[in-house]
């Protein structure tokens, strides 16, 4: 087998493989040679040349999120490093592991007017869990150079796993960069580290505060699909003292949760707030989108808020008082081992009567308005086939997401760590890449024009589907408070465009089908997922002047 001399190379490659860390995204580069060599050359890894290292990033995030695994991203020297940046953040916030190995030059060469060098060292700052900055072999004394090199690689590579992060490993290479052999150097064997991990065990106070609570509110975030067993989500579901908001981004469902957060919230008035005011707020699962929840339970804190999670807690409401660190499968087995009946309440009962006129009222506005974004969503939502994994873009459309109840067959993805819409296409493209689901992605026009070489990869199944609601700009901005008559508003805010996908979907190979009324996109969506050997992109056309309008127009209606 075809190996680097170098010898920073191979033990890195040789950890790679010990913590079976297989899917290495590559960005083409010099510097970076000996990394290439070494991985492309294992018949262990599986490796993609994604050129644009932004996309690149997002891509092997899309990878990790779905696999629950560490994925590596591998580049040259310089500023190819920096546009990880974004990736890296999202990574972060998302906790999906990331391994960032950059090749740098040696450290003599750094900060001397030498060509494609920064300073790479502590270039993540505070959004990474682990940095490890390597030594140049040839610094003396050697063996201890390769012992802590080592150590600090493997490392790394234990804590992207165990903390569910990214880490940066730095890796100074001196020239020549090419040079190859058939020999091993050394071989590089992991080192166990010993966790004292105590077991979890809920106290007698706390389990008899959870049922003799009366207004129980239980609110999940960002979640895997299958992360809660059934017979947990129908003990909670039965329970009239509980009621469970659960986000798009949850993935999970009953017929008794609460899946439209905003559209439950926002028509309230003080009066309601009050009698909404949980006793006590139970979370688990990653970042919420709603605005709404959290200005509510900001406004409203509970008196006892506990959040659920092996590794962290955010005070989101500001009101935290527990963090259980254990799984949510743990915390609701031990919650229920010894209790056979329920608290009397009419909290569920109260929540669900108005959650079911809303439904009503909800169903009757969709047919007395023109076709606009909410209009558009309404259908694709619709005719999204079952099982098929649903990939959001951020800003406006995870917000329309979240008002509509969605096919419990989907499975669904957003990066909400940062929120950002930088890196939507990429993320979407790297899990459709990796899942057996085939994918459609929902995504905005600024989303998908700012990303677009995302598309700039061999590596698109024919299976997936990229749907744009193109609405001539950042349509949010006119839901969101602000002066949106000022001469500036549609240039730097909205930011007013007259772009089509269609040139870059046939750049890419892409089949293209666009829509402009909704004749034309129940058409265009009868044959969207039929089976081709291309991906395809439908873009879908609305009013930006109405949607605004009409949005805000929806929440007054189903009061």
């Amino acid at each position: 087998m075809i190996k680097s001399k170098q010898p920073l190379a191979q033990a890195i490659v040789q950890l790679c493989e010990y913590h079976n860390i297989q899917h290495i995204v590559i960005s083409p580069g010099s510097r970076n040679a000996p990394l290439t060599i070494g991985f492309t050359n294992h018949e262990f890894f599986e490796c993609y040349s994604i050129v644009d290292e932004r996309s690149a990033g997002f891509f092997a995030l899309g990878m990790a999120q779905q696999l629950q695994q560490p994925v590596a991203l591998v580049c040259t020297s310089g500023s190819a490093l920096v546009n990880y940046y974004p990736s890296i953040t999202e990574a972060f916030y998302s906790r999906v592991p990331l391994v960032v190995i950059s090749a740098d030059r040696p450290e003599h060469l750094i900060n001397i007017g030498d060509g494609q060098t920064i300073t790479q060292p502590h270039i993540f700052g505070s959004h990474i869990l682990f940095e490890a900055n390597l030594k140049d072999h040839f610094k003396k004394p050697f063996l201890k150079t390769v012992k802590n090199n080592n150590s600090r690689i493997d490392k790394a590579l234990q804590l992207a796993k165990s903390e569910c992060g990214p880490v940066h490993i730095n890796v100074p290479f001196s020239e020549p960069l090419y040079e190859t052999t058939e020999e091993l150097i050394s071989e590089v064997k992991p080192i166990k580290i010993q966790t004292n991990k105590k077991p979890f065990s809920l106290s007698k106070p706390t389990i008899k505060k959870w049922h003799s609570s009366k207004r129980k509110m239980i609110l999940v975030g960002v979640n895997p699909p299958n992360c809660v067993q059934e017979m947990y989500l129908k003990l909670i579901a039965e329970d009239p003292s509980v009621i469970v908001l659960t986000e798009t981004t949850s993935n999970l469902h009953h017929p008794n949760f609460f899946a439209s957060i905003d559209q439950l919230i926002t028509p309230l008035d003080a009066t309601d707030f009050e009698a909404l005011q949980p006793d006590l707020l139970l979370t688990f699962g990653g970042m919420i989108v709603s605005k709404k929840i959290k200005t509510f339970l900001r406004t409203n804190p509970p008196k006892t808020h506990w959040h659920v999670d092996e590794i962290q807690a955010n005070d989101t409401f500001f009101c935290l008082t527990k963090h259980f660190k254990c799984s949510v499968n743990t915390f609701f087995e031990q919650l229920n081992a010894s209790v056979d009946s329920f608290s009397v309440s009419t909290y569920f009962e109260t929540w669900n009567r108005v959650k079911i006129r809303r439904l009503q009222k909800h169903k009757k506005y969709l047919k007395s308005i023109p076709f606009s974004d909410f209009k558009a969503f309404d259908r694709v939502l619709k005719q999204i086939p079952n099982n098929y994994m649903l990939q959001s873009g951020n800003s406006s459309t995870i917000r329309y997401l979240q008002l509509f109840e969605l096919n419990p067959t989907l499975t669904v993805f957003c990066n909400r760590g940062t929120s950002g819409i930088d890196g939507s296409t990429s993320t979407a493209i790297g899990a459709a890449r990796i899942s057996n689901q085939p994918t459609v992605f929902i995504t905005g026009d600024l989303s998908f024009f700012y990303d677009n070489n995302a598309l700039w990869n061999n590596y698109i199944p024919s299976n997936f589907r990229i749907i744009i609601i193109n609405n001539r700009g950042g349509g949010i901005f006119r839901i969101l408070p602000g002066n949106k008559d000022s001469k500036n508003f549609s240039t730097f805010v909205e930011t007013n465009h007259t772009l089509t996908a269609e040139p870059i979907s046939n750049l890419h190979g892409f089949e293209y089908v666009s829509a402009n009324t909704v004749e034309e996109l129940d058409l265009a969506l009868d044959c969207f997922y039929n089976q081709s050997s291309h991906p395809k992109l439908l873009e879908v056309f609305t009013p930006s002047s109405e949607n605004d309008r009409i949005l805000l127009s929806y929440f007054d209606f189903i009061k």
